[in-house]
């Protein structure tokens, strides 16, 4: 596996789900491209850590439920970006619907998953500053790993 840094880097959603939870189900999705994306974040699962110390010998420690992650990108604001339309959408919908993600790194390796997008809160910092949106993505399923072509 070759370094890569995150320049080029893309996140992208869409609004359907995929048929199956596999390379073959996201990749048939039409996703929306974020644009301006400034970063994305940390891409993975975290565990719960779960002790047990037994009177009698060493404490076991186990793995405990996983948290796929959260994303908070950032993003210069632009009102006719198609996918911060999308985005925005997402945060303001209160069914619980689920979006697909995909995030296409440098190299052209994808990572898909489905999120829940709980907020896109706009930051003006002043006069210079570009007006800024940090979205909060919670990751729903485990992620799904493509390897470059």
């Amino acid at each position: 596996m070759a370094l890569q840094t995150g320049a080029g880097a893309t996140l992208a959603l869409s609004a359907a789900a995929p048929a199956t939870q596999d390379a073959a189900g996201y990749a048939a999705l039409t996703f929306t491209e974020v644009g301006q994306i400034e970063k994305i974040g940390a891409i993975g699962a975290t565990f719960a850590k779960t002790d047990f110390q037994p009177l009698k010998g060493p404490k076991q420690k186990l793995k405990g439920s996983p948290d796929y992650g959260s994303l908070q990108p950032s993003y210069a604001h632009d009102d006719s970006d198609a996918g911060q339309t999308l985005l925005r959408t997402a945060a303001n919908d209160e069914t619980n619907k689920l979006y697909s993600m995909k995030a296409t790194y440098q190299d052209g390796s994808k990572r898909y998953a489905q999120v829940r997008v709980f907020s896109a809160p706009e930051t003006i910092d002043g006069a210079d500053p570009v007006v800024m949106v940090t979205p909060t993505i919670e990751i729903c399923t485990k992620v799904i790993p493509v390897a470059a072509t």
